[in-house]
């Protein structure tokens, strides 16, 4: 992913973007054409994500249905790339109350790439989706308890491929209104602020705790 140096971000703010955002898009080569699948993705259970500053050889965990192709068509050791996507919105040149002036949308990405570790041991698929539950109630649930689903999990593993995932690198880009004014990217870091919630209020938050500051001044 071509990332402009003004949006470049370390690996730091990709791990809060996978935590916050662990819908991945999964990307890979197969026989025809290349591949895409959107599956869960997370940690190790043990890991403690707040405390990596490098994501290089880090090992990531997701699973996805082994009826979809896509499974079928990994293999040890293949190159892949997971993309995760976080708050994005439009900016109307309206705010910047200037003119000349051009619209453009912000966004967060992280791009993650390594090489795919297939798992086809049935307790294994077993272990990533329960580790994958743990995850998501902790950081995005309700705590709900899946301890009186196991037998239930039993009965549907079978028809889940989970994968290991060995990063290489990561290219995170957070397009925040870094080649703007200082005074530009407050008005358009406050127009998402008053938005209702949602998307637009995630990007403002972005811009005022991700972002660094612009220097051009105004």
């Amino acid at each position: 992913m071509y990332v402009p140096k003004v949006y470049q971000s370390p690996d730091t703010e990709a791990v809060r973007l996978i935590r916050a955002y662990p819908l991945a898009l999964l990307l890979s080569n197969g026989p025809a054409a290349p591949f895409a699948t959107h599956l869960p993705v997370i940690f190790p259970p043990a890991a403690e994500p707040e405390a990596i500053e490098s994501l290089s050889g880090v090992t990531l965990y997701g699973h996805l249905n082994r009826a979809n192709p896509h499974w079928e068509a990994l293999y040890e050791g293949q190159h892949a790339t997971l993309v995760f996507q976080g708050a994005n919105a439009y900016v109307s040149a309206a705010v910047y109350e200037k003119t000349p002036a051009a619209p453009t949308w912000n966004f967060a990405t992280t791009h993650v790439h390594g090489r795919i570790h297939p798992m086809p041991d049935r307790q294994d698929a077993l272990d990533v989706v329960q580790w994958t539950v743990a995850a998501f109630e902790a950081e995005h649930g309700l705590g709900w308890d899946p301890g009186p689903s196991l037998d239930y999990f039993d009965q549907i593993v079978d028809g889940v491929g989970a994968f290991r995932f060995t990063v290489d690198s990561v290219d995170t880009m957070l397009k925040l209104s870094q080649e703007q004014a200082d005074r530009t990217r407050d008005k358009v870091a406050a127009h998402f602020a008053a938005r209702p919630a949602g998307l637009c209020q995630e990007v403002g938050h972005l811009m005022r705790t991700a972002a660094p500051t612009a220097t051009t001044g105004e």
